[in-house]
């Protein structure tokens, strides 16, 4: 039985304090087992898009990162390039962003790669375990590093349902054509909704969208599935066309983790903030509401594991006024 580790947010001494408690859960948790002498570590984490400010703060990784190097690791903390556009699609903006957002060697003590490259470009196939792919496309220094630590904002997402140590895994790990593969949903314009406001037209990055008769029409040959038009839409006007659609989303998004995680899986610790539970990704550049008050942090070697422990604990948590989920029960 996989085992999951838990700090809560309670801090009535120095001892307690959030900084002190991340250490000692990275530290409970194995990292000890994964880490080796002179390895070297990639720490996988999201930058966050810019405009947002939910994801996990660098204050939080420079724990993980001065955990890695007690056991004699060589850490670096690394993100890989977005599928969709924004101030993250390519390595120069993606190192921008980075540093705008703190995650820079003053604040890590450790240096900022994206492991993809410059345009995405830096990718190394690894064998499929699934019925989608034969193959997979993962980040090249990903692959490259000795050990894995995959630190994760556990939230939620317009078509996962949540994100955390699967989706940073597989989506994460992933360079654009990994993520390509993954997004197997077509969206729909719901035309009843649409304002032709042209938010989706702009934020598209393959110029898939464009207006007719004042509405948007997406051309399905075109389009890649990054699902950027869902997130922008002031009128949730754009919806997948298909509910099997996110079915297969979920499937292709568990291979590729499973595939990305096969070459090291004595060699990777999963760590997961469950705090400020957003209703979107941190791909998306705001921050909305908290969904649910914070609740801790876990951290396991196994990823399901810890991704269920989160969702239980979300799912059971008591829902804050004035959210997103006044529209549901």
């Amino acid at each position: 039985m996989a085992e999951v580790f838990f700090a809560d947010l309670r801090a009535r001494k120095r001892q307690d304090s959030m900084t002190a408690k991340v250490r000692r859960l990275v530290d409970r948790a194995g990292i000890a087992q994964v880490v080796g002498e002179k390895d070297l570590v990639a720490v996988k984490v999201h930058f966050g898009e810019r405009g947002g400010d939910a994801y996990v703060s660098p204050v939080f990784v420079r724990q993980v990162v001065d955990a890695v190097k007690a056991q004699g690791g060589n850490p670096f903390v690394t993100d890989t390039n977005t599928l969709y556009s924004g101030s993250r699609s390519n390595a120069v903006d993606h190192l921008t962003t980075a540093v705008e957002h703190g995650f820079d060697f003053a604040v890590l003590g450790c240096p900022v790669l994206i492991a993809d490259g410059l345009r995405s470009g830096s990718v190394v196939d690894l064998p499929g375990v699934g019925k989608y792919f034969p193959q997979v496309h993962a980040a090249a220094d990903l692959v490259a590093s000795d050990a894995l630590v995959v630190v994760s904002h556990f939230k939620g997402h317009e078509m996962a349902g949540f994100g955390g140590a699967v989706k940073n895994l597989a989506m994460g790990c992933a360079p654009a054509s990994g993520k390509r593969d993954q997004h197997a949903l077509r969206p729909k314009v719901h035309r009843d909704r649409c304002v032709g406001c042209g938010a989706c037209v702009e934020v598209c990055p393959v110029h898939a969208i464009s207006l007719v008769e004042e509405r948007a029409l997406i051309n399905r040959e075109v389009c890649i599935g990054c699902g950027e038009c869902m997130t922008v839409c002031p009128q949730s006007a754009i919806g997948t066309g298909n509910p099997e659609d996110l079915r297969e989303f979920v499937e292709r998004l568990a291979e590729y983790a499973t595939a990305l995680a096969a070459p090291r899986r004595e060699k990777t610790l999963y760590v997961n903030f469950v705090l400020r539970v957003t209703p979107d990704c941190d791909c998306v550049p705001w921050s909305d509401a908290p969904l649910v008050p914070d609740q801790g942090i876990l951290a396991s070697r196994d990823p399901v594991a810890l991704d269920q422990a989160c969702f239980d604990l979300v799912r059971n948590a008591p829902a804050l006024p004035g959210t997103l989920l006044r529209k549901w029960h």
